[in-house]
């Protein structure tokens, strides 16, 4: 399992350098201001490969936590982008793949989910992996030069390892390598970007 993900995330790299050395004549830095909005930091990278196509790269991390709530994680988020017009502007497609890790407990205002049991979130601590992919639509508006906003959603799954313990503060474990299949939201992002 973890010798899949290691893989996994150097695929990503990988794909990353394969992007950078495309001869891209557009690059974009973001953020997502959702993200920006709960403190979860974050950083985006997007990479013209063609007329038609974008490779984008989104990261982020979060290693404290919010009031009493358990919230750490960290996620990479690779995704190929289809763009209907031209790269960086108007209507597309992406693809994305998910990979990182979890710690998440204490929310008092948790409910279920499609399928998903976060209400179990406001008594336990889940800690664990996840991976995933989706599909998702999105479109850029062209604010100048070199600013843009885009706003994306996406869909997919997102299968998760995981160990549950009894409270944010207790260390003792009650259950191990949990597995659990989520089907819904992957990917929400209101991003502001700088295009060099």
């Amino acid at each position: 399992m973890l010798k899949s993900i290691k893989k996994m995330v150097l695929a990503v790299a990988l794909a990353t350098v394969a992007g950078m050395s495309a001869n891209a004549q557009v690059v974009g830095v973001k953020t997502n201001l959702l993200y920006d909005a709960t403190t979860t930091v974050n950083l985006g990278l997007e990479f013209g490969l063609a007329p038609k196509w974008s490779f984008d790269l989104s990261g982020n991390i979060k290693t404290w936590n919010l009031d009493e709530q358990v919230w750490k994680h960290w996620m990479l988020q690779p995704e190929a982008r289809y763009w209907f017009c031209d790269a960086f502007a108007g209507h597309f497609i992406g693809f994305h793949a998910i990979t990182g890790q979890f710690n998440w407990g204490n929310f008092r205002h948790a409910s279920d989910f499609l399928g998903t049991r976060f209400s179990m979130l406001k008594d336990y601590r889940a800690q664990g992996w996840a991976v995933g992919a989706g599909v998702a639509y999105g479109y850029t508006w062209v604010l100048g030069k070199h600013w843009n906003f885009e706003a994306e959603i996406g869909i997919g799954w997102i299968h998760t390892w995981h160990d549950v313990y009894e409270c944010k503060e207790c260390a003792r474990k009650i259950a191990s390598d949990r597995e659990h299949n989520y089907y819904g939201p992957t990917k929400a992002a209101l991003n502001l970007v700088y295009v060099f």
